[in-house]
């Protein structure tokens, strides 16, 4: 009996192993030495108290061996900033940064932050990747 129920949860484990999976989807073009910008679509959600888009991004560096990046906090490859954008308004806030040395931590008062308008080509085109599918994105 035991054999057939670790049989049965071993299937389901993996499924729920990889449901936390970070998809990782580039929105910069490869820059200088390879490196390229990239958004963890699993991680991106609204804010159901400012409507924002919450999205993480990452670094990594393109056809690397061993693989460099993007990953998020925790990795020791993990080097990204988490924003919360407004996809109409075309600001952002910064919620924290991360890298190997620096673990993720999101200061509960971010939302009193005062936003920055999005100027630079690398965060507009982070702007236009991810509010392009922001209507089909989770509220948590």
């Amino acid at each position: 009996m035991r054999r057939f129920i670790a049989l049965y949860l071993l299937p389901v484990l993996a499924v729920a192993g990889s449901a936390s999976a970070e998809t990782w989807k580039a929105y910069s073009a490869l820059g200088a030495n390879n490196l390229q910008w990239s958004y963890d679509a699993d991680y991106s959600h609204i804010d159901p108290a400012t409507k924002r888009v919450v999205v993480m991004q990452a670094i990594g560096k393109s056809g690397a061996t061993p693989r460099v990046g993007p990953s998020g906090p925790g990795a020791p490859d993990g080097v990204g900033t988490v924003w919360a954008l407004d996809c109409k308004a075309a600001d952002m806030i910064v919620l924290a940064n991360y890298a190997p040395s620096k673990p993720l931590m999101i200061p509960s008062d971010w939302r009193s932050s005062s936003p920055k308008k999005i100027e630079k080509p690398d965060d507009k085109a982070l702007l236009t990747a991810v509010c392009a599918g922001a209507a089909k994105l989770p509220v948590r």
